[in-house]
Order: C-alpha cells, then structure tokens, then sequence
C-alpha cells in the first residue's frame, strides 16, 4: 500500500518540489572517472571492446563488467496509477521516478523509470520481454487488472530474471506478515482461520493467493467483489476471480463476514461497517487496506470492537501495510545471488522475516520515531519503513529461499559475510533522519522563522506546518507574510500565527528583558527599543528567550556572522561551553562531520577538544560511531610547523579525560580519511578511516566546508550551530526551502543545539 497519512500540502508545493533543484527525482552518475582522455578511452573506445568480448564469450560476465546486476526496471502503462485510475503512460512517470527513488533510499537498487504508451498486453509482454539484456530485475508497477496478471505470467515464463507486479505481490507480503502475528497474539493457526476478502482486483488476489500458500484453506477464504460474493456457478466471473470462487449460500459482504476471524480489505472506503465488524468472531482481525481510506478507521472498528487488531495502509494509523518494506528488500535479495525467478519460497520467506523482525525488541530508532517506547504487540504487529534491520534480515531471507528453491545462479557461501555487506550498502544517516522528523512529528514543536518575508523561508515553514512538525512562528511584516501566503496557494493564511514589532503584544516584555541584559554593556533603553523593532533576528531571539518558541531559524538574508552576532545580543551560549558550527556531509555509503566550520577563528587546545567531544555526541546521535581526526597540514610532524602545539594538547586533554571515542591527530587528510594512506602509520589510534574532521581554524575550516558543498556533488546538512542555551540555527544564505527545513526539524528534535 501506498505510505498514505494526514499531511497536507498545497497543488503549489508538489509541483515546486518535482521542478526545484533539476526537473524530477533522479539523474544518471557515472560510477568511474571521466576526468583523462586515459578515463574516456577506458570507457568506451577502444577500451570498451574487451568487456564487450568477454561478455560475447560468457554472458555471465555482464554481471562483473556492467550495471546490470543492481539494475531494476520500473515499468508502467498507467492504467492504474495509485487511486487514481488510468491516466496514461506519461502522467504516471512522477509515481514511477518515485519508485525508483525508494529502491536506492531503502535498498541501494539503481532503478529506472520506464513508461509504456500501450494498453495491449501482448504489445507490453513484447517490449518488456525485450529488455532482459539491459536489466537485472523488471518491477511491474500501477497495470490495472486482469491484464497485469497476464502480463506478468508471460513475462515469468520467458525472461531469466526476477519480474515482480509490486501491487500484486508487495501488498501481499506486508499483509502476509502482519497476519502472522495477528494470528500469533489471538493464538490462531493459519490453517483454521475464516478469512473474508473484499476486493478482487491484483493487490487482493495476491494477497489471497499468498495466504493460501502459506497454509490457509481454500474453502475458508470467501471473496467478493462490487457484485457480492464469488461462489461457484456464479455469472460473469472472470477465471482470476473463479480460481477463488467457493461453495457457499453467502451472497453479501455482510453475510460474509458473520463468525469470521480475518477481514481483508482491498476495496474502497467505507465497505466495512461497525454493524458487520460486530459479527466477527473473538479478536477479530481487521486489514482495512483500500488507497487512500480505508474500508473502516481503527477508531471506528474499536468503538465496537475493542478486541480487534486492526491495520490499514496509512502512516497516520499503527500497524501500516507499507510495500516499501518489502520489495526494495526482496529485489536486493533476488539480484545479489542473481536469482532467475522471484517465486513463492521467496515471498513466503520475506512475509516471515518482516513479521519475525516485529517480534523482536523494537529498534530504538524505531521506538524514537513512534515517540514512545513500543513493543511487539496488537498496535505493533508491522515493522516501521526505516527499521534500519529490514535491509539485513528480508534480504538474507530472501537470498536463502532462492538458494533453497532452486532459482539462484550465484549462491551466497558467506552469510554473515553478506549481511555485513548489506550493513554497509546504506548510511545509518539517512535512517536517522527518518526517525528525527518522525519523532518531531510525534512530539510538535513551535519553531521560530525569523526572516517569513522571503519565499524560500516560507516555503519551509509552510512545509513544517503541513508535514505535520508543528507550529511555524512567523516574524515578518503581517501584510506581507500574508500576501506571500497567498502567493505560494496557502488556502488558510490567517491560520498562520505572525508577530512583527508593529503589533506583538510580547514587545514591551522583550525591550524590558534585553534591557536588563544589555544595560550594563553600553546600550540605553532607546537603543534597545531600536534593535527589537528594527532588527529580525534580535525580535525572533527575544521571543525565543521569553518562550513563545521552542527553536528558531534565521541566516538566510544575512551572513552567518552578522547573524550570530545579532542572536548573541539576545541569548547566550550554554553554560561551560563554546558554540561552534558543523557541516554534515552525507555520501552515498559514508557521513563526515566537519567542526568548527563557523565560529571560532583560531580555537584553544581546551576549545578543540570540547568541539571534538560535542562533535562525536551529535554523530552518535545520528546513528555514527565517532572516529575524530584532528586535521592538520602536517602528519605526526611531518612537516614541522608552528601551529601543531594546540592540537598536540587537545588530545592530551583527551587522554586525561577518558574520551570514550577513537581520536587522532595531528594528521593530514589523506591519513585520516584513506586506507591506503593510513596503512603507513599503523600506530594510528583510528581502527578505520574518521568520520569526524575537527579543523584547526576556521579559515580552512569554512573554506573547505564549501568547496565540499560546491564540489564534492555530495548532500550538506549545515552549517548546525551547537552550544547555544536556546536552540537556534543559521542557514546559509545559498540555502533553499529543503535545507531550512531540515534544520528547523534538527534544531525542533534536539539532535543539534
């Protein structure tokens, strides 16, 4: 089911999110050098032709010298496009980039996106079927029924690698194992349930069908469809639907559902009643699944049944059937042993890998994304999308079950070798991330922008609003903040709370406290009544000091410094310690956190020792490990230089103090962050290459920081500002609407600040 839920956003939003930056949602990276002519000869001609002969003489070879073996295709008509219907091959291509985004957000799968202009299923069977030399796997997406079953059995049957219709099958594997362990806690077997299936379109034949593979008996499965229930003798059915038919004198939904143990909902919303949830059996199991709403709430299915279990595909309601916890997994599985086929074993085997992962302690990424601790349960039968464990555990079951069945042409002969592997395929940060806007989103908070007048800025406060992270506290002239609402589809500006110094009522209490602050360092209280009503960043830090916000964000009008130094009139740092900014780069496999990149100049041993201490707990907070190199131009004193002095004494403060993490220095670059070079120095303290880089001064610190930004083609975070008493972030002025948010969610969740 699609990750479905209450957030709001205008038309406006959605289309600016797909057009900012680049047009759509992916792009082509080459993973070789192209710099020399060397590279490009290499790349293609002459160099080209030796693969390209050693894959005429083997074409297994392809797998070792092309992408073809992390390589899935996307592939659509748009005849079914989410609930929305059949809106042809091109409208669905925003859908299908999306796909092909959560298979390397998940799974690290490369995807591409392709959209068939043909409602013929011998036509796409054809051109499908033709494409097995370029790709490792074809994921069959949004083709509406009966044809996709058609489709993808003739596909089966004549193509060598796995081909899966995800709304068929993805659903069901989810749904599969949320079942488990709904029949877990109601003590059922699966071999003794009544099932009632509403619905009889792609999604709820697979699901049907799976269940039954996994031990359900045919006869105590009813299936209806619009027209009521699918018995045998009945008109008009279909042979997909008559594979189900049963022999019954049931003719309705309502009757079908009396005594029943499981109801299965893949219809549309509203066919369950509380009347018919009142008949079921004891404990009854509810999977109201229908896209977008479902066929009955949870609310309203417990105000009946306070026994039930009851799942659904929306994020806004427990136990979700969400797709995404299956088939970025099963594919990785599938391609890493080059499996032929995806077949029963394997989906039976990640439907019970997804619902043994439940049953374990909840991960506490999980848990902070849910806002409270949960425990495998009746509101927790289904593991969240960003368990970071799914990667390891679905896609080693699934691995295993193609061994074991049959279909894999490069068996795994290392298991705990290969979920090492897949450990490290993907950065704990991004699942960090996941959690901290869920956690945000669980526990809202007021966060302060300070600079409303400017789109960007307002771009990311209407998005704090609308995703669900709380309350953006607007600073900026009211007539103009409310136009710019207006301006960017907001439907309900006056819903938004905005304060200038024209008409907020805490003015008088702010001249008073900054008054109080600033009397003794020169200032009258003319100057200070200036400053609030003149001065952006000194209002919004007032009003964060008085507690009308819980966090503020401001910088993108301003430098950092002229910033920080007009936060600084209002608000101090934390008692002991010394602010400082860090740039989080993020890569496809790796996380550096880079400190001080923002303030301090030239920063004391006792200075940079705190900025490495401070610094490992934020990268521990993101799910890091923290290894800390002290940079310097000079390796262990080579070449000798007059500044290594403060950085010798920042690890012997180190030392002294018991650091419970790894640290080095001094030490270049190349000797913190690559093996090779660090091999020559084998009394190196760091077990493996830093992930945390404490800069000598600020000079190289901020220039190096944005050539990273600028150059490294690698996602930034930053700079996040640590160390103030208030949480308080500065963006860059070459910020846009994502980056703001982000560190207004940071700063709101209490990761940095």
């Amino acid at each position: 089911m699609a990750d479905e839920s209450n957030v709001r956003f205008t038309e406006r939003e959605a289309l600016f999110y797909h057009s900012t930056i680049r047009p759509g949602k992916i792009e082509i990276i080459a993973s070789k050098p192209m710099a020399t002519q060397r590279d490009l000869s290499l790349a293609y001609s002459p160099g080209v032709a030796v693969p390209v002969q050693a894959i005429a003489d083997d074409p297994a070879a392809a797998f070792e010298y092309t992408a073809k073996g992390n390589l899935v295709a996307v592939i659509t008509n748009g005849t079914a496009i989410l609930g929305m219907g059949n809106l042809g091959a091109l409208a669905s291509k925003p859908v299908m980039e999306g796909k092909a985004v959560l298979f390397k957000r998940f799974a690290d799968v490369d995807s591409i996106d392709i959209e068939l202009d043909s409602e013929d299923p011998d036509a796409l069977i054809e051109a499908i079927a033709m494409m097995e030399p370029s790709f490792g796997g074809i994921n069959l997406e949004d083709i509406k029924a009966p044809e996709c079953f058609v489709i993808e059995q003739a596909l089966r049957e004549r193509m060598n690698i796995p081909v899966m219709h995800d709304d068929q099958h993805g659903t069901a594997i989810i749904a599969a194992a949320g079942l488990v362990n709904a029949c877990h806690l109601t003590n059922r077997k699966f071999e003794d349930v009544k099932v009632v299936v509403n619905g009889a379109g792609a999604s709820a034949i697979a699901c049907t069908s799976l269940i039954k593979s996994m031990g359900v008996r045919h006869e105590n499965v009813t299936m209806c469809d619009s027209k009521g229930v699918i018995y045998r003798g009945r008109a008009g059915v279909d042979q997909f639907k008559s594979a189900h038919a049963i022999d019954t004198d049931k003719r309705t939904l309502a009757e079908a559902v009396v005594g029943c143990d499981i109801f299965l909902g893949l219809s549309v919303a509203g066919a369950m009643t509380q009347d018919m949830v009142k008949t079921m059996a004891r404990d009854p199991i509810i999977f109201a699944m229908a896209n977008p709403d479902p066929e009955i709430t949870p609310p309203d299915a417990m105000a009946v049944r306070p026994d039930a279990i009851v799942a659904t595909g929306r994020s806004d309601y427990p136990n979700q059937v969400n797709n995404v916890l299956g088939f970025p997994f099963i594919f990785r599985g599938a391609l890493d042993v080059r499996a032929t086929a995806i077949n029963e074993e394997m989906k039976i085997a990640a439907a019970k890998a997804i619902a043994a992962l439940a049953r374990e302690q909840v991960a506490e990424e999980v848990a902070a994304a849910y806002g409270k601790t949960w425990q495998f349960g009746r509101e927790y039968i289904i593991p969240a999308p960003f368990d970071p464990r799914l990667m390891e555990i679905v896609s080693s079951a699934v691995a295993k079950a193609a061994m074991d069945s049959g279909v894999a042409q490069k068996p795994i002969e290392d298991f705990d070798a290969y979920r090492h592997s897949l450990k490290a395929r993907l950065n704990p940060t991004t699942s960090v991330l996941t959690s901290v806007y869920e956690e945000v989103k669980a526990n809202p908070k007021r966060v302060i922008f300070a600079e409303a007048e400017e789109d960007v800025v307002l771009r990311a406060a209407i998005q704090f609003r609308d995703f669900g992270y709380g309350t953006p506290v607007l600073v900026g002239r009211e007539k103009a903040v409310h136009a710019k609402l207006v301006e960017l589809g907001v439907g309900d500006p006056e819903s938004y709370e905005i304060h200038s110094s024209a008409s907020s009522p805490h003015v008088g209490a702010m001249v008073e406290y900054l008054y109080k602050r600033l009397q003794r360092r020169g200032f009258l209280e003319r100057d200070v009544r200036r400053m609030v009503n003149q001065d952006r960043n000194v209002f919004a830090s007032a009003l964060l000091a008085l507690g009308h916000g819980d966090a503020m964000i401001s910088g993108f009008t301003r430098p950092f410094a002229q910033t920080m130094r007009e936060v600084r009139q209002v608000i101090d740092p934390k008692a002991g310690e010394v602010p400082f900014g860090i740039h989080l780069m993020i890569g496809k496999n790796f996380t550096v956190f880079l400190a001080d990149t923002t303030i301090n100049e030239r920063p004391s041993a006792e200075e940079l020792a705190h900025i490495a201490t401070e610094t490992a707990a934020v990268a521990r907070r993101l799910g890091h490990e923290p290894r800390v190199a002290f940079l310097s131009y000079s390796t262990f004193g080579n070449p000798p230089g007059k500044w290594l002095d403060n950085i010798r004494e920042a690890v012997a403060l180190l030392d002294e103090r018991g650091a419970n993490f790894e640290y080095e220095g001094e030490i270049a670059p190349d000797a913190a962050l690559n093996p090779k070079v660090m091999a020559n120095y084998p009394f190196s303290r760091l077990s493996a290459p830093a992930n945390v880089l404490v800069m000598p001064g600020l000079q190289s610190a901020n220039i190096s920081a944005k050539l990273l930004r600028e150059l490294g083609g690698n996602a930034t975070i930053g700079p996040m500002l640590v160390g103030m008493e208030k949480p308080v972030q500065i963006a860059p002025m070459t910020a846009i609407a994502p980056d703001i948010l982000t560190l207004a969610v940071l700063a709101a969740g209490g990761i940095v600040g």
